[in-house]
C-alpha cells in the first residue's frame, strides 16, 4: 500500500474503530460475494460509461451550439470516471479472491473515485448522498480489511 492510501486509511480507521463490528458470519459473507460484486458492477460500469461517452460524445456539439455545453463536458469527464472506476473493480477481482491487500486497496480506491464523479456533476445534492455512500461503504470494507493480506 502506497505513503497517500495509508495516510487516507489511517483517518479512516481511527474514525471507524469505534463503530460497533459486525457478526463475524456477516463479515465471512461479505468477504466471500465481494468478489463477484466487484466483478458484476465493474463490467456494468465499464458498459454505462462506454454507452454514456458515445452518447455524450454525439449529442456534446448540440449541447454547446444550444448553449449547455458545460453539463456535456461534465458528463463526458463523469462517464470518464465511471469507466476507470469499472477497469479498477474488475482489476480488483482476481486480487480479492485471492484476500489479497492489494484487492482492498482497488476497492478503496472505486469508493473515493465514486466521490469525484459526483464532484464533477456539479450536483449538491448528489455530492451529499455520494459521501454518506462512501462513508457507509468504507464501513464495510473496513469490516472486510483484516480478512486481506
Amino acid at each position: 500500500m502506497d505513503a497517500q492510501t495509508k495516510q487516507m486509511t489511517k483517518v479512516l480507521d481511527d474514525s471507524y474503530a469505534k463503530l460497533p463490528a459486525l457478526p463475524k458470519g456477516a463479515t465471512d459473507f461479505i468477504v466471500n460475494i465481494a468478489p463477484w460484486l466487484s466483478l458484476i458492477f465493474g463490467v456494468l460500469s465499464i458498459l454505462v460509461g462506454v454507452s454514456a461517452f458515445g452518447f455524450l460524445a454525439v449529442l456534446s456539439p448540440f449541447a454547446a451550439v444550444s448553449g449547455v455545453g458545460a453539463y456535456a463536458i461534465t458528463g463526458l469527464l463523469s462517464s470518464i470516471v465511471l469507466l476507470v472506476e469499472g477497469v479498477i473493480m474488475v482489476v480488483a477481482f482476481p486480487a480479492l479472491r485471492k484476500r489479497a491487500q492489494r484487492g482492498w486497496t482497488l476497492l478503496l480506491w472505486s469508493l473515493v473515485l465514486s466521490v469525484v464523479s459526483s464532484v464533477l456533476t456539479l450536483n449538491v445534492f448528489g455530492v451529499v448522498q455520494s459521501v454518506v455512500g462512501a462513508l457507509i461503504g468504507y464501513y464495510f470494507l473496513y469490516q472486510m480489511r483484516s480478512y486481506y493480506k
